[in-house]
C-alpha cells in the first residue's frame, strides 16, 4: 500500500493544484500520523498503520527550520506563493499551534512578504478560542466540509472524536464571518464494507449547498482524489461532475474552483 508520510517540520516546496508553489509546514512527527480524522481517502494512510513514536516538533524547531529554508530559497531567488500547514495529520492539534502561527507570520513578513499563509484543517478544533483566533490571522483559512450527512462522515471521514457533530462544525465555520474557505472532497466508489460512498449526487450536493450558503465563505475549493488512497475501491469524480457542482456554488455568488 503506497502512502505518503511527510518530512517534518518543513517539506517541499511542492506544486499544489489549488495554491501554487507551496512550502509545506508539517507540525506532526516525521515518522507517523496523528489526526482527528481517519479518512478512507487520506494519502497518508490509515491512522492505525502509521503510529508515531516521536513527539511533535517544538515551536522553536519549527521556526528555526522554516527560517533556514526561507533563507535558502531567498539565496536561490526562489520564493513560495504560499506557506501551507499540512502534512501527517491535523495541524491545529499541535499544542503550540497559535504561537507557531505568530512565528510564521513574522518570518513570512521578513523573507517572503508576498507569500500567503494557508492552513488546511479538518475543522475539529476551531471551536477553541485560541485556535479560532490563530486561524483568523492567516490568509487562507481552509476548512474541510465534505458533506452534511452524518452517516457519510462516520463512514468516510471517520472522526476519532465521538463528540463530532457536523451541525456544530457548520456553526463554528460560520463564526469566522466569511473569513474561511470551504474545502470539499467529491468522489465515488465503495467503502471497505461495500457501501456506496458517491457524494456527487443530488441527495448529497443539495444539502451541502444549503450549508455553504448559510456559512457564506470567502471561497469554496472542491476537488477529487489525486493520489493513491488506502482504500483501493475509491474512484475520482469526473471533471463534468465537479464543474456542475462548481457552477452551482458560483450561482450562489460564492467563488469556487474545481481541481481534477
Amino acid at each position: 500500500m503506497s502512502t505518503i508520510i511527510y518530512p517534518s517540520p518543513i517539506f517541499g516546496p511542492v506544486h499544489s493544484r489549488r495554491l501554487g508553489i507551496s512550502l509545506g509546514i508539517n507540525l506532526m512527527p516525521a515518522d507517523g500520523k496523528i489526526c482527528t480524522f481517519d479518512c478512507i481517502y487520506c494519502e497518508c494512510g490509515f491512522n492505525k498503520d502509521h503510529r508515531t513514536k516521536s513527539p511533535h516538533p517544538t515551536r522553536e524547531n519549527v521556526a528555526k527550520a522554516l527560517e533556514n529554508k526561507l533563507k535558502e530559497m531567498q539565496a536561490q531567488g526562489q520564493y513560495p506563493d504560499v506557506l501551507t500547514f499540512a502534512g501527517n495529520g491535523e495541524p491545529t492539534s499541535h499544542p503550540h499551534f497559535p504561537e507557531i502561527i505568530d512565528d510564521t507570520i513574522r518570518l513570512r513578513n521578513q523573507y517572503c512578504p508576498d507569500a500567503k499563509i494557508s492552513v488546511l484543517s479538518n475543522s475539529t478544533f476551531i471551536h477553541r478560542p485560541a485556535i479560532h483566533s490563530a486561524l483568523a490571522k492567516v490568509d487562507n483559512n481552509i476548512l474541510k466540509l465534505d458533506t452534511v450527512n452524518a452517516e457519510y462522515i462516520k463512514r468516510v471521514d471517520r472522526p476519532t472524536q465521538p463528540s463530532y457533530d457536523v451541525s456544530r462544525i457548520i456553526a463554528d465555520i460560520k463564526s469566522f464571518n466569511g473569513q474561511a474557505i470551504i474545502q470539499t472532497m467529491f468522489m465515488k466508489g465503495k467503502a471497505a464494507d461495500g457501501t456506496d460512498i458517491d457524494n456527487t449526487g443530488e441527495a448529497f450536493v443539495s444539502p451541502w449547498l444549503e450549508a455553504v450558503k448559510e456559512i457564506a465563505p470567502r471561497e469554496v475549493m472542491i476537488y477529487t482524489i489525486d493520489r493513491e488512497t488506502p482504500d483501493h475501491n475509491l474512484r475520482k469524480a469526473t471533471p463534468e461532475e465537479l464543474d456542475a457542482i462548481r457552477d452551482r456554488v458560483r450561482a450562489l455568488g460564492i467563488p469556487c474552483t474545481a481541481s481534477y
